[in-house]
């Protein structure tokens, strides 16, 4: 595949997502970035448990 092919396909794909193609009506933001802090916060907290200088 050459570089202006590459461009090519990568302009369409950006113009598909400016209509509404990347995005999905069963994805909240608010429930993907809540659960991402939630998952940070526990590996947070194992890891400090498993750091406790003894």
């Amino acid at each position: 595949m050459s570089l202006t092919g590459t461009a090519a396909n990568l302009v369409t794909l950006a113009e598909g997502a400016e209509h509404g193609g990347g995005n999905h009506e069963s994805l909240s933001p608010y429930l993907t970035g809540g659960g991402a802090l939630f998952v940070l916060l526990m590996l947070l907290w194992i890891t400090t448990r498993f750091n406790r200088d003894r």
